[in-house]
């Protein structure tokens, strides 16, 4: 929908000339060196704590107390030697099964229950931690926002003045992209070095951070996600853990002491942490999405990809050209919920019908994305039209709106598809399903002396998921392991 695009971008430039009304010239606190800025210490602590809630509302907060306070400890001791020790520094383990970690501008951390259930030491962590306050001491998101500014802003106005089609300005900024790519990349490696600073000023060895992306690669190679290293928004993990040792060899040749590592206690905090995919938030199974907290189900067509998180769940082909989403509706009843939705959406509505699924109150309204306001006169067509169906279904208490999205000329060829999905929607009664149990990370002692398969092999883990707890412990499969050490394993 290039409409869209265009509106969006021309109010990009609008904020990029206005923009040029606030610049300031300030030191860098982590280099040094001067610096064009466009945000404000106070505006990176309201961007903090604007995107706070949405964060929350994406993936929840994982509630356990001693993590909690864990990361809260390291945190608070990190951020008072940093070099911007002034920030209001929050910190938080979010419920994703995705092994990740970022920060916010203002002093908000994050990091996955994934990613805590991967780590094998607390020097690991530290040396994570570190680096996610090194992209907020280093003002990373202002920089990147001045270059997109700067990059994005030309490409914008070169091609608003050289081109009306639009062509160029997708091709533009598809140039302006890859200079960004550049300079997040400089930011991350950047970071790096601020990690293995800050990791090591708390006491921790910070050769164990450079170990952590040796796992970052295995779960990278074993996903088959790897993208070329000059496309990737971050430096390649094979490149960042030579690097990371030498800085940290570097670094403790020059300040001589003795540094933590701390494995056993750290696997002790996270024994139990949930791993993989939480059953209560709703799981895929044999082309069915269950959901055992709000006790409802529907099918996922055969081949699509899926996404779930605590607000939506996603899902459609490969191809990228039709997908369905659930989520909540806003609304104390059907109509409410339906007028609510179209006012919001600004949608223009075809027809509307009122039916029964599997026994639930349904509203059924088949509509088309309206032109943005200023955008009128922009020649809508079949292509560029966005046609949704959506199934307003009442659940118990609940309302919940199944949209299924298509292009208009493609709409009535993929309908049939989101009917199917949409009649149905039930109730949840399989007691299996709704009974289910998370997998979860367990601690134990080897029994004995061998390599890390036959070891599993003994502890009861399938040969199918050796690789698997490999990455979790840092371990090759023929690794020798000693009696007595400590492992994770996974278990409901």
């Amino acid at each position: 929908m290039r409409h869209i695009r265009i509106h969006a971008l021309l109010t990009r430039l609008v904020v990029f000339a206005t923009l040029f009304g606030f610049v300031t010239c300030s030191r860098n606190p982590v280099t040094g060196k001067r610096q064009v800025i466009f945000m404000s210490k106070e505006q990176e602590i309201a961007l903090g704590q604007q995107s706070h809630p949405s964060v929350v509302a994406t993936m929840g907060i994982y509630e356990d107390k001693k993590l909690q306070d864990f990361i809260n400890q390291k945190g608070k001791a990190m951020a008072s030697i940093s070099h911007r020790p002034d920030l209001p520094y929050q910190f938080f383990i979010v419920d994703s099964p995705v092994v990740n970690a970022f920060a916010v501008p203002g002093g908000f951390v994050y990091f996955t229950r994934g990613i805590m259930a991967h780590f094998n030491n607390e020097a690991e962590f530290a040396g994570v931690l570190g680096h996610e306050i090194g992209h907020i001491t280093a003002q990373h998101s202002a920089r990147q926002q001045t270059s997109q500014i700067f990059t994005t802003g030309g490409a914008i106005l070169g091609s608003i003045l050289l081109d009306r089609s639009g062509q160029l300005l997708e091709t533009a900024l598809q140039g302006a992209q890859l200079l960004n790519l550049r300079y997040s990349r400089d930011h991350e490696s950047e970071s790096d070095e601020i990690g293995v600073e800050y990791s090591s000023k708390i006491g921790y060895d910070a050769h164990q951070m450079a170990n952590f992306f040796a796992t970052i690669k295995r779960i990278q190679d074993n996903s088959g996600q790897a993208v070329p290293n000059m496309l990737s928004t971050h430096p390649d993990p094979g490149n960042r853990y030579n690097r990371v040792h030498d800085m940290a060899k570097d670094f403790q040749a020059k300040n001589p002491k003795t540094y933590q590592v701390n494995r056993e206690g750290y696997l002790r905090m996270i024994d139990g942490i949930i791993f993989g995919e939480d059953p209560k938030q709703g799981f895929v199974e044999g082309d069915m999405f269950y959901h055992p907290e709000l006790k409802f189900q529907f099918p996922v067509p055969r081949g699509w990809q899926h996404q779930n998180s605590p607000a939506q769940f996603q899902m459609g082909p490969k191809d990228g050209k039709s997908a369905m989403i659930l989520m909540p509706a806003q609304g104390s009843s059907l109509d409410e919920a339906g007028q609510k939705m179209v006012q919001d959406l600004g949608l223009r509505v075809l027809e509307s019908s009122r039916t029964t699924i599997n026994g639930n109150p349904a509203l059924v309204i088949i509509s088309q994305q309206q032109p943005q306001q200023g955008q009128q006169q922009q020649q809508q067509s079949a292509a560029n039209t966005l046609q949704i169906g959506s199934w307003l279904i009442q659940h118990g208490n609940s309302i919940y709106a199944l949209h299924g999205l298509a292009p208009a000329g493609t709409f009535n060829a993929n309908f049939s598809n989101f009917q199917a999905v949409a009649n149905n929607f039930r109730t949840l009664t399989d007691p299996d399903k709704l009974n289910r149990q998370p997998e979860r990370v367990r601690i134990r002692q080897a029994p004995r002396d061998g390599s890390f398969r036959d070891v599993m092999t003994a502890m009861g883990m399938p040969a199918s998921r050796v690789e698997e707890l490999g990455v979790l412990n840092s371990l090759k499969a023929g690794d020798q392991v000693s009696r007595g050490t400590l492992l994770k394993v996974i278990s409901r």
